[in-house]
């Protein structure tokens, strides 16, 4: 059995934009620099490890829209994605000084994404017994809910998902989100997925078929499902086929990454009190969330 203690594998991305998009206008550094994003991701660090009392947690960012290895197979991936301003780029380099300076491990890679370093450090977690709580709302890490214990959990709206839960919430098990998402595609991410097949249809086809490559292998049998428009669905994928099998490579996430297996760091260690002061000098931040932080830094 796991451990009853999971270890928490945050999302920073997720947390960062609802901070950017949410927070008020007003919040700034003494140059005068908007510090809205970095403040809410603060916050929700606060809430998130004063909730758990955990200290083994791993926080990861995207560093790779324009560079990661889905872009070299398919160049278009995430390419409807405006550049991001760099006063918002300026507030990610300061919540990854804020994740270190709170002794927190960080992840960040110029090739993979923030869902395949938490895949990697993922199966890490579960080849040692330790279960895994992924604080996300993006649906694509549900499919690191594979154990007994482990949860995908959507901190701003308190939703937590277990194995069954994800099944409840999606259509599909964890481990069919991958080939859930290559069928329906994905807007946010510019997935292109099959053209005229929904999230219902999806998830009716793999509660057949189980998975992907038995849709495909067997898409003779799809005209005769009782599935609304069978014979449209089965003529889509024949004609689609190579299409879903690049959102395929897109959707599944790479959780081998050498880096993260030769040194995996999941528990906090000892804040450095003088980066994290010189940080919140930088910022401007007030007494209060000075206050919280540095409390945070007194429970590891």
């Amino acid at each position: 059995m796991p451990n009853s203690s999971p270890t928490y594998l945050v999302d920073a991305s997720v947390y960062i934009f609802r901070a950017w998009f949410s927070m008020p206008e007003g919040f700034e550094n003494p140059q005068g620099q908007p510090t809205n994003a970095v403040y809410g991701f603060a916050r929700f660090l606060c809430e998130l490890i004063e909730q758990t009392q955990t200290t083994q947690l791993a926080v990861a960012f995207d560093e790779s829209l324009t560079s990661s290895f889905r872009n070299e197979l398919y160049p278009d991936y995430k390419a409807n994605r405006d550049p991001a301003p760099e006063d918002l780029k300026r507030q990610f380099a300061w919540c990854r000084d804020l994740v270190q300076s709170l002794g927190i491990p960080a992840y960040w890679s110029d090739r993979f994404e923030a869902d395949d370093l938490l895949a990697s450090l993922a199966r890490h977690c579960q080849q040692t017994n330790r279960s895994v709580c992924v604080v996300t709302g993006d649906k694509d890490l549900a499919q690191l809910v594979s154990g007994d214990g482990d949860t995908w959990w959507d901190f701003a709206r308190n939703r937590r998902l277990d194995h069954a839960g994800v099944f409840n919430h999606f259509g599909v098990y964890p481990h069919q989100i991958a080939d859930f998402l290559a069928l329906t595609g994905d807007a946010v991410d510019n997935i292109p997925g099959v053209p005229g097949i929904g999230a219902k249809t999806a998830a009716a086809l793999l509660n057949h078929f189980e998975s992907l490559e038995a849709v495909l292998s067997r898409i003779d049998e799809i005209e005769w499902l009782s599935l609304r428009g069978a014979q449209r669905v089965a003529k889509a994928l024949r004609e689609h086929e190579a299409l879903v099998r690049v959102s395929r490579q897109l959707t599944g996430l790479a959780d081998d990454i050498p880096d993260v297996h030769a040194e995996p760091r999941i528990d906090r260690m000892a804040p450095s009190s003088d980066a994290l002061d010189a940080l919140l000098d930088a910022l401007g931040f007030g007494t209060p969330l000075r206050k919280r932080l540095h409390n945070l830094a007194l429970t590891t």
